[in-house]
């Protein structure tokens, strides 16, 4: 896997399939880009992919296993593999549903049943169960037969989760897990695994020993095929230390708050303070198909500076509104801010350039979402059609769009500061932060003659970066944020 910046997309976004895809990795993403992380594109029944039917094929809509197996020969590729649950609309569940007891599907899912033998949680149980749905977590499924049960569903009623005790369903990861990589994945992104350890008296959420053994087992698989596992969880940062520290990938979801906290306060202390602890081995992000998550910043924020940088998001950003935050627009998980980092900085060029500098300037892999590789504007008109306030920050670009926003002297601008973190070899060495007062940053990589330095205002929002030469002839040696980017 290189160490470079991975793209993350939905397989119809960059033009309208995968085919269109390939085609922009190939052009704007030949020298900005190294990997690209796609969301699934597998046949699903909803949550945009997220309620898989089958992993065993890619949905004709977006393309073929040809149009996957492309994308992996020129880009370090990530896909989905979620853990937690399966389509109810899958052959699996169907199946349950027709034959029951008779089905050799029967333990595959979680039956409540297998956990309170009467088939039902006592309300105390129930009370503990953390779902962040304002409902109970489970489906009432009638069978062929007209009898009823509990199946447990934690997120939509299209999601049935998967009992992981049993052997049909560790087969179903071995085979599920082992054919991905097959087909050229370099990362399995295992998606929602902390909802996976259940036990009756307890929240049901990143149990241990039993949550460390599901990795264990995930990342024997991928790593047979030398693939690395990415847990995918959005909780306290304490948790991908935990999970860091046992040698696994994790997602540096603290940044989005803590770079905005930055730019809205023009404080860098906080962010100081968490580039000396954060994890190495991590992928950065600042925006993705969610939301700017919240929970992942408590206590490297104070209750104060959080409630402060979501006000400021309000006030400060562009066509940001409280009513796409609520549960009007399906936002019933209210962990995250919906916004395009772009609108949530005002849709300021130079605000928005000097939150990539950091990013691109912290430990780990940056992955890029496709709206914020575009520098892309809320979409409000999409988001009020759907009443799905996530949608605001999923818009679908057009080859045409394409051609037209990456003419954007911010578009190009950025794809400066992507050239320059996507190839120089400076970036891997450690990140030294080198001292500076509270309203500005010196940042700097340097690995024998090559080096990489930057050096943000946050009170006059200007920056420099300055790198040494290396042997590509486009890769940038000084730019400048402020009232433009130059070389």
């Amino acid at each position: 896997m290189k160490n470079g910046i991975q793209l993350i997309t939905y397989a119809n976004s960059l033009g309208g399939d995968l085919s269109q895809l390939d085609r922009f990795l190939g052009t704007h993403g030949k020298e900005t880009l190294s990997g690209a992380h796609i969301l699934p594109f597998f046949p699903s029944s909803a949550d945009r992919g997220f309620a898989p039917m089958t992993y065993e094929e890619v949905d004709p809509v977006f393309g073929s296993w040809d149009d996957i197996e492309a994308i992996a020969s020129k880009a370090d590729l990530a896909v989905d593999f979620m853990a937690n649950h399966l389509s109810q609309q899958s052959h699996e569940f169907q199946d349950f549903l027709a034959n029951k007891d008779q089905s050799p599907w029967k333990d595959f899912f979680l039956r409540y049943k297998n956990l309170w033998p009467n088939g039902d949680a006592p309300a105390e149980d129930l009370a503990k169960i953390y779902t962040r749905k304002p409902r109970p977590p489970y489906f009432e499924a009638t069978f062929a037969d007209g009898s009823t049960e509990k199946i447990w569903c934690t997120f939509d009623y299209e999601q049935i989760d998967l009992d992981l005790r049993q052997d049909v369903t560790k087969e179903f990861f071995r085979k599920t897990i082992g054919g991905l990589v097959k087909r050229g994945a370099k990362i399995i992104r295992l998606d929602a695994f902390a909802y996976t350890t259940k036990r009756p008296g307890t929240n049901c959420f990143f149990l241990e020993p039993d949550v460390w053994e599901v990795l264990e087992f995930c990342d024997q698989i991928a790593s047979e095929g030398g693939a690395i596992l990415l847990p995918e969880i959005h909780e306290h940062y304490s948790i991908q230390l935990k999970l860091a520290e046992k040698g696994y990938w994790v997602y540096d979801f603290a940044l989005p708050m803590l770079v905005l906290h930055t730019l809205y306060s023009g404080s860098a202390r906080r962010l100081k303070e968490w580039f000396g602890i954060c994890p190495r081995n991590q992928f950065t992000t600042l925006d993705t198909h969610d939301g700017i998550g919240v929970v992942d910043v408590a206590d490297l924020l104070s209750p104060e500076e959080i409630e402060a940088t979501k006000d400021a998001l309000f006030k400060q950003g562009a066509n940001v509104k409280a009513i796409y935050n609520s549960a009007s627009f399906g936002n019933l998980d209210i962990y995250q801010l919906n916004c395009t980092y772009y609108s949530a900085l005002g849709n300021d060029d130079a605000r928005y350039l000097i939150a990539r500098l950091l990013q691109f300037f912290a430990p780990g892999i940056p992955q890029v979402y496709y709206v914020g590789m575009l520098a892309g504007k809320n979409d409000i008109k999409l988001v009020e059609a759907t009443r799905n306030g996530r949608d605001i920050n999923r818009h679908d670009y057009t080859n045409e769009e394409i051609e037209a926003e990456v003419q954007r002297p911010v578009v190009q601008q950025l794809f400066q500061l992507m050239k320059l973190r996507n190839n120089h070899p400076a970036f891997d060495a450690e990140l030294q932060v080198l001292p500076s007062d509270d309203d500005e940053l010196r940042l700097r990589y340097a690995d024998g003659p090559h080096h990489c330095d930057a050096h943000i205002d946050l009170k006059n929002l200007r920056a420099t970066v300055k790198a040494s030469a290396t042997d590509n002839p486009s890769v940038p040696q000084e730019l400048t944020i402020g009232q433009a980017l130059a070389r």
